[in-house]
């Protein structure tokens, strides 16, 4: 197989909350392949689950019959919590991005912060309630357990797709009816006031295993309590990379991300979410599918350090490539 024109499928849209935002990763992504080295196959998949290569509708085992290497642009359910992956596995096509049961489990808050919570890792602390679960018994364990503002997210949604705040232990019912719209599982946050951070993962570039990239500060807009959905992809928020934290902090939201890397069996890139407070970091989340969109986090962390789209992508092919 030549290097020179690798057939390179590349994924977007899907069934998802954050479709919107996986047509602007794929659009990005496209744009950055080298024309010269890869041969660009447009894979659109509709919101109903359906197929396209460049615009024309076809199974999934028609298209992947057709590429050597996958890069995968989508976000959220389907695609970045192991279902496309399971199908990709299943053709045996190279791909970029972790593979399904990873995906799985960095999709769903409780299972990351199971493995994480044995590293020792500073979390929020939180509790888990179903739909139809009695949530007055759920406030009285929150009463309990922590004091408010509270957090309510959706188990297995990310880019902060129905995340409300509960500034009242009466609030939590309302925030959990909107956030149950999107999963049928939420969890209630006890809420960290501090400096939100990111910090992105890339294995094996400059002959490091992990290649910890500069962590980012993010300073949401005045009328965003947390760097929510419209502050993420609305233009509101000001990032700034690298952020101005200590030696220390920085250090230590490095070593945080690579750890949970690791733990999850994640692998070619992530980017782990923190809040720097003066009492130590929080780590919230992980993502295994970072967005690639002009406005995302992980194309600022990799200009920062010199390094372009176009060479991140040449990159990640080749880890696919060589089955890393």
């Amino acid at each position: 197989m030549s290097l020179a024109r690798l057939r390179i499928g590349v994924l977007r849209g899907g069934p998802s909350s954050e479709y919107e935002v996986s047509l602007k990763s794929g659009a990005e992504i496209l744009a950055n392949l080298r024309q010269d080295k890869y041969e660009p196959r447009d894979v659109f998949i509709s919101k109903s689950g359906v197929w396209h290569d460049r615009g024309i509708e076809k199974s999934p085992e028609r298209v992947l019959g057709t590429v050597d290497v996958v890069i995968n642009g989508m976000h959220g359910e389907y695609g970045e919590d192991g279902q496309v992956q399971k199908t990709l596995e299943a053709h045996r096509v190279p791909f970029t991005g972790s593979g399904s049961l990873p995906c799985a489990m960095a999709m769903n808050k409780v299972l990351t912060k199971r493995e994480v919570e044995v590293l020792g890792i500073k979390m929020p602390r939180h509790l888990r309630i179903k739909i139809g679960e009695n949530i007055d018994l759920l406030k009285s364990r929150v009463v309990e357990s922590f004091a408010p503002p509270y957090i309510v997210k959706p188990v297995s949604r990310g880019s902060s797709v129905g995340v409300a705040v509960a500034r009242t232990i009466f609030d939590i019912e309302p925030a959990l009816y909107e956030t149950f719209l999107y999963d049928s599982q939420a969890v209630v946050e006890e809420y960290i006031s501090g400096r939100e951070a990111t910090c992105g993962i890339v294995e094996d570039l400059r002959n490091q295993r992990h290649y910890c990239l500069p962590p980012v500060e993010i300073l949401p807009p005045s009328s965003s309590i947390f760097f929510d959905y419209n502050a993420k992809y609305g233009g509101g928020s000001r990032e700034i990379c690298p952020g101005n934290f200590s030696d220390r902090e920085k250090q230590e939201m490095r070593a945080i991300a690579s750890r949970v890397h690791d733990a999850l069996g994640l692998r070619h890139y992530s980017r782990s979410d923190f809040i720097v407070t003066r009492d130590g970091i929080y780590f919230l989340e992980v993502n295994s599918l970072p967005g690639i969109t002009k406005e995302s986090l992980l194309p600022k962390s990799l200009e920062a350090i010199g390094v372009g789209l176009p060479d991140f992508l040449d990159h990640i092919i080749g880890l696919a490539m060589r089955g890393r």
